[in-house]
C-alpha cells in the first residue's frame, strides 16, 4: 500500500521558496507603507480640518440638521405617495373585479362580519365574537 498522506512531503526547490518569501515580503511591505501614508494623511487632514470645523460649527450643525430633516421629509413623502398609489390601485382592481392579492381574505371577513351583525340584530345576548 502507499504511504500515509501526512508523511508525503512536497519538496520545492529553495529558489521557489525564496521567490515566495521575497514576493510576500514585498507585498506586505508595500501595504505597510501605504497604511502608514494613509494614517499620516488622515492625521494631517484632521489637524487642518479641526479648527475649521470648530470655527464653522455654529453654521454647519444647523445646516446639517436642516438637510437631514429635508431629506427625511422628502423620503417620507415619497413613501407615503407610493403607499397611497398602491392602495388606490388595489382598491380599483378590487372594485372592477380583477381579484387582487388578499381579496379572498377580505371577502371572508366581510361575510363573517355581516353574519355576526345579523345575529346581533336577532339575539344580541348570545353573540360570541371569536
Amino acid at each position: 500500500m502507499g504511504e500515509h498522506p501526512r508523511r508525503i512531503a512536497h519538496h520545492h526547490p529553495r529558489s521557489y521558496q525564496a521567490v515566495k518569501a521575497a514576493t510576500a515580503s514585498t507585498a506586505g511591505g508595500s501595504l505597510l507603507v501605504l497604511s502608514g501614508l494613509t494614517l499620516a494623511g488622515t492625521v494631517i487632514a484632521l489637524t487642518i480640518a479641526t479648527p475649521l470645523l470648530v470655527i464653522f460649527s455654529p453654521v454647519l450643525v444647523p445646516a446639517l440638521i436642516t438637510v437631514v430633516l429635508l431629506i427625511t421629509g422628502f423620503l417620507a413623502s415619497g413613501g407615503f405617495g407610493v403607499a397611497a398609489i398602491t392602495v388606490l390601485s388595489w382598491m380599483y382592481r378590487y372594485m372592477t373585479g380583477r381579484h387582487p392579492p388578499g381579496a379572498d381574505l377580505l371577502d371572508q371577513v366581510r361575510i363573517k362580519l355581516a353574519s355576526k351583525a345579523g345575529l346581533m340584530k336577532e339575539k344580541p345576548e348570545f353573540v360570541n365574537f371569536q
